[in-house]
Parts: structure tokens; C-alpha cells; sequence
């Protein structure tokens, strides 16, 4: 499959496209990977929650010792004392999860969180190439992004575009980009706006949107602003999930891609 390479002045020229691109998309091993390689940030209460009191152990029913409960029909639940006269004690239960502000039952373990999925390696490579290749599928991409899903647009996709174009001013690239993207344009520069709802009281209150992935070769520089970039050795499937992203690739990355050895 060939490709053609955008310039500022048009096409210049055209380039062979990887043979990944072209193969069967595997949604649900891609799915796989994805869900492999999420991290979830370990979230849990404090070792110490519930203990900062005074209250002593757990109490005794034996005679004869002092602060036991004998004689008094309550629990062996760790209690805190609020005053007292002489041997007798008004005291309440504290640390236990069945007292007031007390410790929680069941927390959430640390370590539940640090557990490492695996994947095999040829489902590992057959993922990023399945990702690769949803780049260029029309009809995964007006499935990912709700607002193209019902309009006509003439995006002649993959786009290449050549390498020169990164030394362009940032106004001109955007230029550049609207003038290839037509419609798309839109949804290939990121945006941000505030959230409807009590999300904005819950440490949500922007919703931004992912936008253009231009993807580069490892001794290019870009520097745009309001676009993902990404060089070809850091990609991740988490930077092409949900399939269908909107990506544009400079000349010099399909080379670099073209050169990856099938396995």
C-alpha cells in the first residue's frame, strides 16, 4: 500500500507504507494489551487511621487487675476513657470498626494495586500493530469521535506528511493542518472546557479532548503546542486507544517503521 506525502505546496511524491498497516485489525487482543499495561494509581486509608486516641488494648475479664472489665458485662473492645471515680470508668470504644470513628473493615490493600498483568510477546506485537493500522481505517475513526461519526468527510487517509514541514512556525503548521484535515480539523486540536455537573467539585472540572497524534522520528524535534506528539520508541497502546485516532506520520517515521522486522 503506498501513501502520498503532504507538503505545504501539495504532494510531494509518494512512499510505501509498512505491511503491518494493512493486516487483519485484532480489537480484542489489542483490548488485552491495553488492560495490561493500565496503571491505577494504589489508593488506600492511612496505617494509622482510627488509632490516633488514647484508648488502651483490649480489655481484660481477669481479677484483680487494674482497667479490666470484670464484673462490668461489657466486650473486650479497646476502649478510651472519658472520666472516672475511683475503680469505676465511663469509657467508649474506639480503634475497632465497629466504633465510632473507627478504623475501616476491609481497607484497600497497597499491594492489590501493584500487581503486574503479563501479555505474550506475539500478542504484544500483533496489538501496537493492530493499533497502527486502525490509524488508517476510515470507519474506526468516525466510530471513535461521536461528533464525525454522521458527516461526510473527505479525509484521504494515511496522512504523511513530509519531514520539512516541523520546522514550520506554529501558525503556519496549524495552517498546514487545516488544510489537510478539512472537516477534521476540530477534532485534531485539542480543547478544553469545564465540566458540566458535580464533577467540578470532584477533582474534575475540565474535560479536554486527546486531539491530533503526530507521530515522529527518533532524531526529529517538534514543538507544537495543542497536538500529542510522540517519537516511534515511545509509543504506547495507550496512546492509540480507543482505536481510530486521528495520527498523522512524518516521512522519516514510515521509514523508521518499514525497517521493524516481521516476525
Amino acid at each position: 500500500m503506498k501513501a502520498q506525502i503532504l507538503s505545504q505546496s501539495g504532494k510531494a511524491g509518494e512512499i510505501e507504507m509498512p505491511k503491518f498497516f494493512s493486516i487483519n485489525i485484532r480489537e480484542d487482543i489489542c483490548q488485552k494489551f491495553f488492560e495490561a499495561e493500565k496503571k491505577i494509581q494504589p489508593y488506600g486509608p492511612n496505617p494509622e487511621s482510627g488509632k490516633h486516641h488514647s484508648a488502651s488494648g483490649n480489655l481484660s475479664h481477669s481479677r484483680r487487675l487494674w482497667k479490666t472489665a470484670y464484673g462490668k458485662g461489657i466486650s473486650r473492645v479497646p476502649r478510651k476513657i472519658m472520666w472516672r471515680r475511683g475503680d469505676h470508668f465511663y469509657w467508649i470504644g474506639a480503634e475497632t470498626s465497629g466504633t465510632r470513628g473507627g478504623r475501616q473493615a476491609h481497607p484497600p490493600k497497597v499491594a492489590h494495586f501493584q500487581i503486574e498483568k503479563k501479555i505474550n510477546r506475539k500478542e504484544r506485537e500483533i496489538a501496537i500493530k493492530s493499533a497502527f493500522a486502525s490509524t488508517i481505517n476510515p470507519e474506526m475513526l468516525k466510530r471513535r469521535y461521536e461528533t464525525v461519526r454522521n458527516e461526510n468527510i473527505n479525509l484521504s487517509l494515511p496522512l504523511v506528511i513530509k519531514s520539512d514541514v516541523l520546522k514550520l512556525k506554529t501558525k503556519e503548521f496549524f495552517q498546514f493542518l487545516e488544510k489537510i484535515l478539512g472537516q477534521a480539523f476540530a477534532i485534531g486540536i485539542k480543547s478544553k472546557s469545564q465540566r458540566a455537573g458535580k464533577g467540578k467539585m470532584r477533582n474534575r472540572r475540565y474535560k479536554e479532548n486527546a486531539g491530533l497524534l503526530l507521530v515522529t522520528g527518533k532524531d526529529e524535534i517538534s514543538r507544537f503546542k495543542g497536538i500529542e506528539t510522540r517519537k516511534i520508541q515511545d509509543i504506547e497502546i495507550g496512546d492509540l486507544w480507543p482505536l481510530g485516532r486521528l495520527a498523522c506520520y512524518t516521512e522519516q517515521a514510515i521509514k523508521e517503521l518499514g525497517e521493524v522486522k516481521e516476525k
